[in-house]
């Protein structure tokens, strides 16, 4: 459970005390309980089986796969990977690969819906890059529509573990990847994944 669940919930919890103890009107009692109990439900936080062989790269966020595809950047090609976070889904986000975070940049936006493909441009968003020795791992975290804060755990210089707990985004969102152009895909577009057990790519004989 993710704590701003817990506030959220209690904040709602004296909500519905005190409209009981003021009003004893049982339907509008129950509207913060309610809204509690789905705070609570949407922060949760559940224990995931991270894969450990050498090469794989995990998803950074529970979604639906919308893009995969090979693009040229400025630093040559690499493999880039879209997921859509829709609010039912768990919103912590996990470390794809073991590494040192390279950079950790927060660029202000707006909060156009995140399956647009211009929200990579436009939105509120956070990007990681890490670095395990052998190749560079990067992923952006993007405001959506409803999505009004980008929560980001992780600093530059700090080592991370592929699956670490790396932050969250909250209410609807996305998350954008780039990884090195000769990993092997193993989704594509349409499946769903989960943050941390999901192998969305593995780079042949390198460990991760």
């Amino acid at each position: 459970m993710v704590r701003d669940g817990i506030f959220y919930a209690l904040g709602l919890g004296v909500v519905a005390a005190l409209l009981w103890k003021l009003t004893d009107v049982h339907i509008l009692v129950a509207i913060p309980v309610l809204l509690a109990i789905f705070f609570l439900w949407f922060f949760r936080d559940p224990n995931r089986a991270i894969p450990q062989e050498p090469g794989q790269i995990v998803s950074p966020g529970d979604g639906l796969v919308t893009e995969a595809e090979w693009i040229e950047t400025a630093e040559g090609s690499r493999l880039r990977l879209s997921i859509f976070l829709n609010v039912f889904n768990v919103h912590v986000n996990r470390a794809p690969i073991a590494g040192v975070v390279k950079t950790v940049e927060h660029r202000h936006g707006g909060f156009m819906n995140a399956m647009k493909p211009e929200s990579v441009l436009t939105n509120e968003q956070t990007l990681v890059v890490i670095d395990n020795g052998s190749y560079q791992v990067a992923y952006k975290q993007i405001a959506g529509l409803l999505a009004r804060r980008i929560v980001c755990t992780v600093k530059a210089g700090e080592r991370v573990e592929r699956g670490q707990r790396v932050g969250l985004i909250k209410f609807g969102s996305r998350v954008d990847m780039l990884m090195p152009a000769e990993a092997v895909l193993k989704v594509k577009t349409g499946m769903r994944v989960s943050g941390g057990s999901t192998v969305l790519a593995v780079v042949p004989t390198v460990s991760a």
